[in-house]
């Protein structure tokens, strides 16, 4: 595939005018304010990395086919179709995993009910989760989405990548000292700890899923207030997942190629991509021993491609030295000056004109967790005259513990418009409720900062109730239960989203059970367990994973728990060597029956 887009670049000239364009204009693309302020701070301690990216600098650099009828193809190229002749390879490369697929449009669509400013194509989904993993590896997932085996990336250990320490005791990537990308979109754990979005309304936020990681994507490339509708927002929202020409180029190329036609093919026979990229020491590291990646970099540590020839700021040492002269001392003026120099004229620069830094809307922030805050905060720049300053960098900040972000970073610098307005991005609560302050402030510190209090707080619920109160939930041991028990959160009669609630497994007198008794479900990390918690959905209701009988016949309590609101289901499992009447063997007669006849 990637000899027959070479030759597709020899053979058009306008292609090749075309991708040479795309690359000068990228090269030199900058990302968005969180990526590159925290670029110029790389020198942060390895132990504030709180917050990594998602990516490193390993993804597929295979390039789509040319189509049959492009006007910039040649009809002897390699592979292409003939009368008669094989399957056309553009074809083939066109097809997506029908259950990848299905995640990709379902965060589309999702995205448009949210974020509907936004306006994510899923084809941009198509192109990220191509290079990033091929589709999860030609569409390797179950029925639930989530990937057969994992997907890790290389080790973040600072040979050619980042240095990024384990963050998550190897939940996810398996690996207790170095972080790794992982799952379809590659997402690093430390990013998917305030990232991560429940795709399939199972509960879990999974970045193996490969409807989680489609979600959380999208609504990572939707940050910062992007239009995607707009090239700039398109290249900005790219450019924030991996920050790499390169990169960028790879992604545009795919996006463009699913536009033109993209269809479904079964899962587990996607086409696999074959060259994945050469990794480069990030040139936003610094290079002192033991340092890191700075905390709250957007989804992608991989920095932009340096360029391919460079020349030396100097010239080479010559092995002459050159001639030099003794240094002359000036003669000395003949007269001292009778009047000092006059003072430099012209306009100050925007920091030593600025006086004054105001809020320019309400002083404190409030909202539920996992959701935007309605305000964003502002400030204005004034001069000793009220005047806006423009031009001038506020710097915004939150302090005090909080997962809350500025689309995935801890601190964002916004310029001044022409009113002296900075506007920071828009903050979205985390999982943790809490107070916390925003810090607007200039570099030269002069005025003082301008604070901002904000308080994330948990939705309440006083009742849990089920959706089907008339279900029975009945398995043998051994077994799945075929459907598990949903139940509604609400509050005053009306549901409530995102209620934190604790679901744990009891036995029949409501006490906890021996270790491995009873039913259970999976975690993310695919391990047993009878006590997780659950967020309700949009309409309220809480998703329970799918449920397992266990091998312990008996009755059992699955116990709901939010603040004071609770609810128990009874489940039973049923024993399944217990022979059911009228089924295998024979059954003694009843007395007065005979061998098969009726009773006298």
């Amino acid at each position: 595939m990637a000899a027959q887009f070479g030759i597709r670049l020899r053979k058009g000239a306008a292609a090749t005018a075309v991708t040479a364009a795309v690359m000068a204009a990228v090269a030199g693309s900058q990302a968005p304010g969180p990526v590159r302020d925290l670029r110029d701070n790389a020198s942060r301690s390895a132990e504030s990395a709180e917050k990594a990216p998602p990516s490193d600098d390993h993804y597929y650099t295979d390039l789509p086919p040319i189509r049959p009828g492009d006007p910039q193809s040649s009809h002897d190229l390699p592979g292409t179709p003939k009368p008669g002749g094989k399957a056309d390879p553009a074809e083939a490369q066109a097809g997506i995993p029908a259950t990848v697929l299905a995640a990709y449009k379902k965060a589309e669509a999702e995205l448009a009910r949210t974020r509907g400013a936004c306006k994510l194509p899923w084809q941009l989904l198509a192109a990220i989760g191509k290079v990033e993993s091929g589709h999860a590896q030609g569409g390797k997932v179950d029925a639930n989405g989530t990937t057969i085996g994992t997907i890790p990336g290389p080790p973040l250990n600072g040979q050619g990548f980042a240095l990024i320490k384990d963050t998550d005791n190897g939940r996810y990537d398996g690996d207790k000292t170095y972080d790794r990308a992982v799952g379809p979109m590659q997402f690093i754990p430390s990013t998917w700890a305030f990232a991560g979005r429940d795709g399939n309304g199972d509960g879990i936020e999974d970045p193996d899923n490969v409807f989680d990681a489609a979600l959380a994507a999208g609504y990572y490339l939707c940050g910062d207030g992007r239009d995607l509708g707009t090239s700039d927002g398109m290249r900005a929202a790219i450019l924030s997942y991996n920050h790499s020409s390169e990169y960028l180029a790879t992604v545009l190329t795919w996006y463009d190629f699913y536009r033109d036609g993209a269809h479904e093919v079964p899962d587990g026979t996607g086409p696999l991509p074959s060259r994945p990229s050469h990794p480069r020491t990030p040139s936003g590291t610094p290079s002192s021993p033991g340092a890191s990646v700075p905390p709250s970099t957007p989804p992608s540590v991989r920095p932009a491609t340096p360029p391919a020839h460079s020349a030396s700021p100097t010239a080479p040492p010559s092995s002459t030295p050159p001639a030099t002269k003794p240094p002359t001392r000036p003669a000395p003026p003949s007269e001292p000056p009778t009047t000092p120099p006059a003072p430099p004229t012209g306009p100050k620069p925007p920091a030593e004109r600025v006086t004054a830094l105001t809020k320019t809307g309400p002083a404190t922030l409030a909202t539920l967790t996992g959701l935007d805050f309605d305000v964003r905060p502002a400030v204005r720049a004034l001069d000793h005259e009220g005047k806006p300053v423009a031009g001038l960098k506020v710097t915004f900040g939150l302090v005090g513990a909080t997962d809350a972000r500025f689309s995935g970073a801890k601190s964002v610098v916004v310029t001044t418009n022409a009113q002296g307005t900075a506007t920071a991005p828009t903050l979205t609560a985390g999982k943790t409720a809490g107070k916390f302050t925003v810090r607007a402030s200039l570099a030269t510190g002069r005025p003082g900062p301008v604070y901002f209090s904000a308080t994330v707080t948990e939705p309440a619920a006083d009742a849990l109730k089920p959706v089907d109160d008339k279900a029975t939930f009945e398995a043998k041991a051994g077994d799945t239960f075929e459907k598990s028990p949903d139940l509604r959160a609400s509050l005053g009669g009306k549901s409530v989203a995102g209620v934190r609630t604790t679901v744990a497994v009891l036995d029949e007198d409501g006490k906890e059970l021996a270790e491995d008794t009873g039913p259970y479900v999976l975690d993310a990390a695919k391990a047993k367990t009878r006590a997780l918690t659950l967020l309700s959905d949009k309409n309220g209701v809480l998703h329970l994973p799918n449920l397992h009988a266990g091998d312990q016949p008996g009755t059992y309590v699955l116990r709901f728990t939010a603040g004071k609101a609770t609810a128990d289901v009874e489940l039973t499992v049923t024993d399944p060597k217990a022979e059911e009447p009228g089924e295998g063997g024979s059954a003694s007669p009843e007395p007065g029956t005979g061998s098969g006849s009726p009773a006298a």
